[in-house]
């Protein structure tokens, strides 16, 4: 038998990713601390369920709550029964002396162990949200101090049009806005117990009971539980911190593109005494940004195990269990990880203005093709005409490095055009700051 995890994380992240505030959620003492809990609560309301002078008296329940255990203790036992909640159940009882024999009356495993993950995924979301918050006000910010810095759009990573960097980052916000209300909406569906027995049928307790129980405990109540809480609860959890997740990549792979030597128009901060290569001194690396891609595939993966779960046999199984060990340890600790290291980043990032401009004229005017298009168009001719023609000399433009401005003044065709309308790089920027004002809904 495997042992159990005297500290640490039940899954499989390492200490690299892993702050304080999650890894307590997730340890070992946290886990069974939460099944202690719904034990407590449970015998607390077992006068209300047997009846007035029925169940353990007051001095009896004080014995209960003063029960305790050790994680090698019921590591120790489980080797005799195999099973962890029974194991504990018994350490637990122990220590209760002869009040120990109410605790655990009337429940299941699954009463337990559902209801006591409830509250652990409720307090990782009471950190993981606010850092969905926080991440959202810093990019936020950094759109409203870059809301006129022209820059050049890009589609298919070609040149398109001018926008501005403001302009990108608050569509960059939005995104994880969305995701911090998916977060907040997946966490608190999710915070839900059930003490409904044996196959859910409150055989030995009663609905009320579960609801008096769960009152106590503060977490709603599974509609119809048959032994378990449903997993697509789950499933909607682990598929909202993987599109958490994939924002945060989204961002990340946009600041590697534009840390490129031959794009270099935004980097990572670099710290003093920061090395970017063991063997080129020169380098600095978009290290942070590739962390992020990369971890967002693990949360991907386990969203992808968290829907495998939902499909249990009949009123229950344990085979989501196993998974569930690694994946909701891993995914919650990772989401933090990578919002916190996204926030420092958004907030530290290097942005080269004059880099972003450069980058601009490096097509030689070409990207004001479709103000050359309409402009045609605007003076009577067809639209695949001013198309051939614009297409054409911005081609030319482009591969003879001659200004797209002077080869629309030499050429008797367009030589009519308000080439200064045309080239004015206001146009593109003119609706920047009501575009970016929209952040004002939201943060």
């Amino acid at each position: 038998m495997l042992p159990l995890y005297p500290i640490g994380i039940i899954g499989v992240v390492i200490p690299r990713y892993t702050r304080p505030e999650l890894d307590a959620v997730w340890t070992e003492q946290a886990r069974m601390e939460s099944w202690r809990r719904v034990e407590v609560a449970a015998c607390e309301e077992l006068p209300s369920l047997l009846g007035e002078g029925k169940g353990p008296t007051a001095a009896e329940l004080d014995a209960i709550r003063g029960a305790t255990f050790t994680v090698e203790a019921v590591g120790e036992r489980e080797r005799v029964t195999d099973h962890d909640l029974a194991a504990f159940v018994d350490v637990l009882s122990g220590s209760a002396g002869e009040a120990g024999r109410w605790i655990h009356f009337g429940l299941t495993s699954s009463d337990v162990l559902d209801t006591a993950l409830a509250l652990q995924l409720r307090a990782a979301g009471e950190v993981i949200v606010p850092g969905a918050r926080a991440l959202v006000h810093a990019l936020a910010n950094r759109a409203r101090e870059q809301v006129d810095t022209m820059c050049v759009g890009r589609t298919h990573g070609v040149h398109a049009e001018p926008t501005t960097f403001g302009v990108k980052l608050a569509g960059f916000a939005f995104e994880a806005h969305r995701n911090a209300l998916r977060l907040e909406r997946a966490f608190g569906q999710a915070a839900v117990g059930a003490v409904s027995g044996a196959v859910g049928t409150y055989a030995a307790t009663s609905p009320r009971f579960e609801r008096r129980v769960l009152e106590r405990l503060g977490l709603a109540r599974e509609d119809i539980s048959t032994q378990v809480v449903a997993r697509d609860r789950h499933g909607e959890l682990l598929c909202a911190i993987a599109l958490a997740g994939a924002g945060i990549e989204r961002l990340a792979t946009e600041i590697r593109h534009l840390q490129r030597t031959e794009v270099r128009e935004a980097q990572e901060p670099f710290k003093a005494g920061q090395k970017g290569s063991s063997a080129m001194p020169h380098k600095r690396n978009p290290i942070k940004s590739e962390q992020l891609s990369g971890l967002a595939r693990v949360l991907r993966g386990n969203a992808q195990a968290a829907l495998e779960n939902v499909s249990l046999w009949h009123e229950r199984d344990i085979s989501h269990s196993s998974v569930e060990r690694v994946i909701l340890p891993d995914s919650t600790i990772l989401i933090d990880h990578m919002q916190r290291s996204a926030t420092a980043l958004v907030q530290g990032l290097v942005v080269d203005e004059g880099r972003m401009l450069e980058n601009i004229e490096s097509t030689h005017g070409a990207l004001y093709s479709q103000r050359v298009l309409l402009a045609l168009v605007e003076g009577g001719m067809t639209r695949d005409d001013a198309y051939r023609i614009a297409q054409e000399l911005a081609q030319r433009a482009w591969d003879e490095g001659t200004h797209l401005r002077d080869l629309l003044a030499a050429d008797k065709r367009t030589a009519t055009l308000d080439l200064d309308a045309i080239f004015d790089p206001a146009h593109f920027t003119r609706w920047a700051r009501e575009i970016v004002g929209r952040l004002d809904e939201i943060a």
